[in-house]
């Protein structure tokens, strides 16, 4: 069985903000940016990577959401509990050096885990969190 990962999905409450953390700052290229009923989908990934994709997705669009679930999700979103992502660098201090220029929330820096890696852990702006870890 030939399957990969195509895209992955990550809201966010700020397009713009978003666009410009994962372009600006983690320096992805921007394949698609799509407009509808007020709302922005926005899809990213590593320019040497064409087949993986990140989409940036605005959350009160998903179908079937009540109201309070949408209040559970932004409330999660805002703690940094309701998604996650994991990326993986040649050069961790590199970009950590440059996540912490950006002025995007540090919640740990580059540390040696008891489980064998290395990495750091950040949010973007809509809270989500991203672990960067050294890639062996």
């Amino acid at each position: 069985m030939d399957i990969s990962i195509h895209s992955s999905f990550l809201p966010h409450t700020d397009p713009d903000a978003s666009l410009a953390f994962y372009r600006d700052t983690l320096g992805f290229e921007v394949r698609k940016d799509v407009g509808y009923n007020g709302m922005r989908w926005i899809t990213v990934g590593p320019a040497d990577q064409p087949g993986t994709s990140i989409v940036l997705y605005p959350p009160n669009a998903s179908p079937g959401v009540t109201e309070d679930e949408q209040r559970t999700i932004a409330e999660m979103m805002a703690k940094g509990t309701f998604a996650m992502m994991l990326l993986a660098t040649a050069d961790l201090d590199a970009a950590f050096k440059r996540i912490q220029a950006s002025g995007a929330e540090i919640v740990e820096e580059p540390t040696e885990q008891p489980y064998g890696v290395r990495d750091c852990a950040v949010r973007d702006p809509a809270g989500n969190l991203l672990r960067v870890q050294q890639r062996c």
